[in-house]
């Protein structure tokens, strides 16, 4: 991924560059804001800190494109604390996407350990909104959901299974999905097919969250599809993730911005 961050660096922009008032208020009060000090990411700091120590081992079925790290089919609890969950910083910049657009329905494409979930559960508490999270691992699944309950979140339902046939039968029974965050299947074919899948579902408002856009090629080119689908209007490009909308007032325009 070096030189795909190295080409990021090059093109990455502040809110110098930002005449669009939607962008540069997402920008500067979303994107760049700092909330680490929020009282509900306490028990989810300490909840990481502990599965980043736990020796406990479970087998994984892996179904989408595998680790980089390890590729192990029995991995331990601490191992994929450490190298598969997303940084704290983004678990609260989900936080705050979810805050700043009153999120309600929530849709979590790779439940893994629960702890990114967890941030999007307790953003959405305020909305009384729901968290449907999808997990293909059954062992992983059922340590979410331990992990769920010892948080004391329950507005998060766990969907156990192979995403590609239980992604459309369950949003079919949601209300239009407010934020969905992409992070199963890091594949061309099956991200593409989730994110189309999704569409039918989605309203002017809401924001679609792809997780390692630059982690491969076929994420980069699943990238560029999105980032040109005739319903997308706005993309914003903070390497590690994407942020995709769909307000029909904005003009079609790819950003590339320093995060």
């Amino acid at each position: 991924m070096l030189i795909p961050y190295f080409r990021y660096l090059s093109r990455a922009r502040d809110e110098h560059s930002l005449h669009s008032p939607f962008l540069f208020a997402l920008y500067t009060q979303v994107i760049k804001a700092d909330n680490r000090r929020e009282v509900a990411f306490m028990p989810i700091w300490m909840l990481r800190k502990q599965l980043r120590k736990s020796k406990e081992t479970i087998d994984i079925t892996d179904l989408g494109a595998g680790s980089k790290v390890n590729a192990s089919r029995q991995r331990s609890i601490r191992d994929i604390a450490r190298h598969s969950q997303k940084p704290a910083r983004f678990g609260r910049l989900l936080f705050r996407l979810i805050r700043r657009f009153d999120a309600k329905t929530i849709i979590d494409l790779g439940t893994s350990l629960g702890v990114t979930t967890a941030y999007l559960a307790e953003a959405t508490k305020p909305f009384n909104g729901q968290v449907m999270t999808f997990e293909g691992c059954p062992q992983t699944a059922a340590v979410a959901q331990q992990n769920f309950t010892r948080l004391s979140i329950d507005n998060v339902k766990v969907i156990v299974g192979n995403i590609d046939e239980t992604l459309a039968p369950n949003i079919a029974t949601l209300d239009p999905i407010d934020v969905a965050f992409f992070d199963a299947n890091h594949r061309y074919e099956p991200t593409v097919r989730y994110f189309e899948t999704c569409l039918p579902y989605i309203h002017n408002d809401t924001v679609f969250i792809m997780d390692d856009i630059h982690w491969s090629d076929e994420m980069e080119q699943a990238w560029a599809y999105i980032k040109a689908h005739s319903a997308v209007s706005v993309t914003v490009d903070l390497f590690w993730v994407g942020l995709v909308f769909f307000r029909k007032e904005q003009p079609k325009q790819d950003f590339v911005l320093q995060f």
